[in-house]
């Protein structure tokens, strides 16, 4: 029997053109070119520093036992007598209260150094090491170390002379190449009298190229960087309108710092805020732009008091139930511009990117679009929700300087709107006016300074069980 010759029929003329159309959107999608950044980005070290989100501070020295905040730098050494050190326990705390990283006070405006220092006589004893303590403490525990080292000294006696930069600098290296690497360098602003009743004039660039030099990773902090800056209060509080740029050329993000307590040090009779009054810094810091840094003072024994630590697992544990169910799960999103044409099927980024929890992917749209941009959320039934999270993806820059909130009330029922905010830039959470019960949620890029570029849309409920 002979074999048949199997011929092909002619593939329909509509069939063919959309199999080429297809083809075509492809290979442009395929090769077109990575988006640019926008402005100035994070280096790998601050958007890895960013999303660390909240860290701990231990403020720990001569005050502790004296009850002083700023000490006179008169004080005995011999003050300094913690009866039951553990820095272990701190980093441990640290790791429970969900905390990447610890930055311990070193060197406060007293002078007095927590490490055996060639450059002071008014320091512990080198079996007395609480740096080498707390750094290998970190270690052990998984944690990253931070120093704080501040320039005003109380006691040296070269303290408002020219040398005095040359021995703080000093002091610099000693620290960071004998317990280094640090994550981040703390310097306070604060510019007092010495003990000659002189101020002194720092040499930031001298301060900043010795710390850099051994270590370019440490992020810098100071009033104005370079690594991060000052929030510009006390508070944990950032801006509702927050940018992580400073002019044009640098990225400097902010650094929201508080106390657990009412003051820096342990003081007997003060007790730790809520989780209530923590949870609200947190929407304040963190939900606003920033990272939180926490003050949590160990005691006169040299351990994290019972009742701060307890505070700070029941702080965990609230982010934890807040957080840890996204309303978005199983939502269809879209985008549209201003025309009403949708334009997600057009985007090389799409719209499914937003509601993964991968950070390095994102969605986008086209160069020319940067206002009236609608994504509309249809989730699969009617959920309620009173938190809207949104981040960009910073490594492209900041973007979004406008947008609102608002929601459908039903089929053929019209809506409202219902919150309306400035920057997004790594992530910014808006606690709505009150809960909203809805399948269908718009958020609208009203003003952008480049095409908007956003890699998370997320939606929480915080009296959910």
């Amino acid at each position: 029997m002979g074999q048949k010759h199997l011929i092909p029929s002619p593939m329909p003329t509509i069939r063919l053109t959309l199999f080429i159309t297809v083809a075509a959107l492809i290979a442009t999608a395929c090769s077109s070119p990575e988006p640019k950044p926008y402005g100035p980005v994070p280096t790998e070290t601050q958007l890895a520093w960013q999303r660390m989100e909240i860290n701990m501070f231990c403020h720990f020295g001569p005050n502790t036992f004296t009850g002083a905040e700023w000490g006179s730098g008169q004080e005995n050494k011999e003050v300094f007598a913690p009866t039951a050190m553990d820095c272990r326990q701190w980093a441990d705390v640290a790791r429970q209260a969900g905390m990447g990283g610890i930055i311990l006070t070193a060197k406060h405006h007293d002078g007095f150094c927590l490490w055996p220092s060639a450059f002071s006589s008014h320091t512990v004893s080198p079996q007395q090491d609480v740096l080498r303590e707390f750094v290998d403490a970190c270690h052990n525990e998984g944690i990253k170390p931070g120093v704080y080292i501040s320039p005003w000294d109380r006691n040296h006696p070269s303290y408002g002379t020219p040398e005095y930069n040359s021995v703080f600098a000093n002091m610099l290296r000693e620290v960071h190449n004998n317990y280094g690497p640090f994550f981040e360098q703390w310097f306070d602003g604060a510019c007092g009298e010495g003990p000659n009743g002189k101020r002194q004039e720092y040499d930031w660039t001298l301060f900043n190229s010795t710390v850099l030099n051994i270590n370019p990773n440490t992020i810098i902090f100071s009033d104005w960087g370079p690594g991060c800056r000052w929030v510009g209060n006390e508070d944990g509080c950032a801006d509702e309108t927050c940018w992580s740029t400073v002019g044009d050329s640098s990225w400097v993000p902010v650094e929201a710092d508080v106390s657990i307590r009412p003051g820096w040090f342990w003081h007997a009779n003060e007790h730790p805020k809520t989780v209530e009054e923590l949870m609200e810094i947190y929407y304040n810091s963190v939900g606003r732009n920033g990272l939180l840094l926490l003050n949590v003072p160990p005691d006169n024994r040299g351990r994290i008091p019972a009742e701060d630590s307890a505070v700070l697992v029941a702080f965990r544990a609230e982010r934890d139930r807040i957080f840890s169910h996204d309303l978005t799960e199983g939502a269809v999103i879209e985008a549209y511009v201003g025309d009403g044409i949708m334009t997600a099927a057009k985007s090389r980024y799409p719209t499914s990117n937003l509601s993964d929890t991968a950070y390095h992917t994102y969605w986008m749209l086209k160069d020319n679009d940067t206002s009236n941009i609608d994504l509309k959320i249809t989730l699969p039934e009617e959920r309620e929700f009173d938190l809207v999270m949104l981040q960009e993806y910073i490594p492209l820059g900041q973007r979004v300087t406008r947008f609102h909130i608002s929601y459908s009330f039903g089929e053929d029922m019209g809506g409202a709107w219902v919150a309306s905010g400035t920057t997004i830039g790594y992530k910014r959470i808006i606690r709505l006016p009150h809960p909203i019960r809805t399948r269908t949620l718009y958020i609208t890029i009203d003003h952008s300074l480049a095409p908007p570029i956003l890699n998370r849309i997320a939606l929480y409920n915080t009296q959910a069980q």
